[in-house]
């Protein structure tokens, strides 16, 4: 059976092209990049290389990229270090203990976020419309005299909301507030300009973007401070000590590279096939709906919704079929709690649990459209023929009838 891998924004696989790069510096260039002979001098230039692959990515300079273990890690480093940096600055009567991030982000910012708040910081989580964006006159006026960082995703992971990241940052600026962005869905697949969108910390992922899992970076703007969260001998600057990943940073930055010499043949084609799927599925299948807007959505997500069915079903049918999606973020498929996302989008559970995340990638056709609408559209009957929440009689969504008001648990998933 052809396997039709959609599920690009959970992972990537690794092209040759970037398997190729690091193959050399498993067993053959092993060298540890901190030692003076030429086999670790071999290291830290591939190393260099790397750094600024990834910077020409998001229009940096290669001395403010720092490698990371992921997007995860990204995250938590932006976030505390800022944190905890401020902090040791405040006085009784210059408090520097406030956040403002939103609601959607991923759970390496909001679980971070509810950590800090164990530690006296305040943390304001700002709500989105039904299309999945901050209020930019919310946002600045949530900014108080003791906020120390926004920190806002640059695109969301379930439903691809591109968040207005330059008029974000240009908020951040004009109250001295630092900014950062999860940009671990966008890199790669989207321009990013650090510099135009006024960003002062930045996370990326390397398994997004078809290098390996495992590595990931950070973007620290010249001149932004962070307290170091990880002691050692000095790596990365002192930033993030530890002997360097060199076969994973090589193919993080082969693969920033690729990204970024193809970024207008990326964005075309997936766009085309996701524009492709969303006019089909939603001609095709009745109570069928895109989550999050159209509009401003990254090029390869797409988000459906179908009444009367439950996701993991879906996935799972859908599986037999050779198609791989996702039923919410991969992070908490397992999780049978309704996605955060949708819920501060206004979804109620029992629909936000028929969803279905496609997110296209390198190896994905427009010949692949039609058996993968057709599959959905047999699986969808075959689940409303089931379900206890669809009418077979009337072929109407009754779970409306079950459904209780959205309420703070609902929203308050991390």
């Amino acid at each position: 059976m052809k396997m039709y891998y959609m599920d690009n924004s959970a992972t990537s696989p690794v092209v040759e092209e970037v398997l190729n790069e690091m193959l050399p510096y498993f067993n053959e260039k092993f060298g540890n990049a901190s030692t003076l002979y030429k086999l670790g001098v071999e290291s830290k230039k591939a190393l260099d290389k790397a750094r600024q692959q990834v910077a020409d990515l998001i229009n940096a300079d290669p001395k403010e990229i720092t490698f990371t273990s992921g997007g995860s890690e990204s995250d938590n480093m932006a976030i505390k270090g800022v944190a905890f940096k401020e902090r040791a600055k405040e006085t009784e009567d210059n408090p520097k203990n406030h956040i403002i991030t939103s609601q959607i982000e991923h759970p390496a910012v909001l679980e971070t976020c509810r950590f800090l708040e164990k530690y006296g910081f305040e943390v304001t989580y700002l709500p989105v419309n039904s299309d999945g964006f901050i209020s930019l006159e919310e946002l600045e006026n949530s900014i108080k005299d003791s906020t120390i960082l926004i920190t806002i995703m640059h695109s969301n992971n379930e439903i691809g909301s591109i968040q207005p990241t330059k008029e974000i940052g240009a908020i951040a600026r004009k109250h001295n507030v630092l900014f950062h962005s999860d940009a671990v869905q966008s890199a790669g697949k989207i321009p990013i300009d650090v510099e135009e969108q006024n960003i002062d910390l930045l996370s990326i992922s390397g398994h997004k973007i078809n290098a390996p899992k495992g590595i990931g970076a950070i973007y620290i703007k010249k001149g932004v401070q962070l307290e170091v969260l990880i002691h050692g001998g000095g790596q990365e600057d002192g930033i993030r000590s530890g002997t360097e990943n060199i076969p994973g940073i090589v193919g993080l930055g082969k693969a920033a590279e690729i990204a970024n010499n193809n970024l207008e043949n990326i964005m075309k084609h997936n766009q085309e096939i996701r524009d492709q799927l969303v006019e089909k599925v939603t001609s095709e299948i009745k109570d069928s709906y895109i989550n999050g807007s159209l509009e401003n959505r990254l090029p390869n997500n797409i988000h459906f919704r179908f009444s009367g069915i439950e996701g993991e079903s879906l996935i799972l049918r859908l599986d037999d079929k050779g198609i791989m999606g996702a039923t919410g973020s991969a992070c908490s498929t397992r999780d049978l709690k309704g996605s955060h996302v949708l819920a501060a989008l206004g979804i109620k559970p029992a629909l936000s649990h028929g969803s279905l995340r496609l997110s296209i990638g390198k190896d994905n056709s427009i010949e692949d459209v039609d058996y993968i609408v057709q599959s959905i559209k047999e699986v969808v009957e075959y689940l409303r023929s089931i379900s206890p929440l669809w009418d077979n009689k009337t072929d109407e969504y009754i779970g409306d009838k079950f459904e209780k008001p959205l309420d703070e648990e609902d929203l308050d998933r991390y």
